[in-house]
């Protein structure tokens, strides 16, 4: 199910029905004041309640790219007992749009419920404002005490695409809340759910075999629905997009 935010806005009823939640990348509102601001905002009057009650009820929520500066900016994430933002996604250190793809390393001892057993893997990014950056030190090492940092741009090898692109602290890519079910993360595993969208899948002479194989990207997803499967039948609804 696809619903608007004005949708969920008039009912927020919908969110009780529901098995998972998705905030998808985008430029919202045209990242007019910045990026994921005013949706945040919207969200933080009128909705943060009822998602706050989804997330109580085991309902894993991904916010990709614009989705994880909302989720930032709404106070979902890192920290959402703190009742205020406590980290941000800034300007890349670059000062440009970055459109390319990356090599992630997902953090073995992760409470993320969405990265489970990913290693390091490639996914493409496409930000002007993805450098995570707590409010303090001491916020990153709650951060890495509470096993929250799910996911780090890889710097050595065997990376494909080495190499920190934005400058985040800590070369995080990807960080959840306490309970593991609520995931922000600027690359797009949606962008890579088929091997052949892989830009180096011609490249591999075994081409047949890795067709057969299922993408880093769609384990994201395959992760989220098993936990989902997992729960007793009563509590099941409906996936929203």
């Amino acid at each position: 199910v696809t619903a608007h935010v004005n949708q969920l806005i008039a009912s927020p009823g919908i969110l009780q029905e529901v098995d998972m939640v998705g905030f998808p990348g985008g430029f919202s509102y045209g990242d007019d004041i910045a990026a994921g601001r005013i949706l945040a905002n919207q969200l933080k009057h009128r909705l943060l309640e009822p998602l706050k009650a989804a997330v109580a009820r085991g309902v894993p929520m991904i916010g990709i790219c614009n989705g994880f500066q909302v989720l930032v900016k709404l106070g979902l994430l890192p920290d959402p007992e703190a009742g205020r933002q406590t980290a941000t996604l800034a300007d890349n250190t670059s000062g440009r749009f970055i459109d390319r793809w990356v090599s992630l390393s997902a953090v073995a001892d992760s409470v993320c419920i969405w990265t489970k057993g990913l290693q390091t893997f490639d996914l493409p990014i496409a930000h002007g404002e993805g450098r995570f950056v707590p409010e303090s030190a001491d916020a990153l090492a709650r951060l890495i005490a509470n096993h929250q940092v799910a996911l780090r741009y890889a710097t050595s090898a065997p990376a494909t695409f080495q190499g920190n692109p934005n400058g985040s602290v800590d070369d995080i890519a990807g960080v959840c809340d306490p309970s593991g079910l609520v995931l922000g993360l600027m690359p797009h595993p949606e962008r890579h759910v088929h091997p052949t969208q892989h830009p180096h899948w011609t490249r591999r002479r075994d081409v047949a075999q890795m067709l057969t194989q299922t993408t880093a990207g769609l384990n994201f997803f395959q992760n989220a629905v098993e936990f989902v499967k997992s729960r007793q039948p009563a509590e099941a609804g409906t996936p929203l997009a």
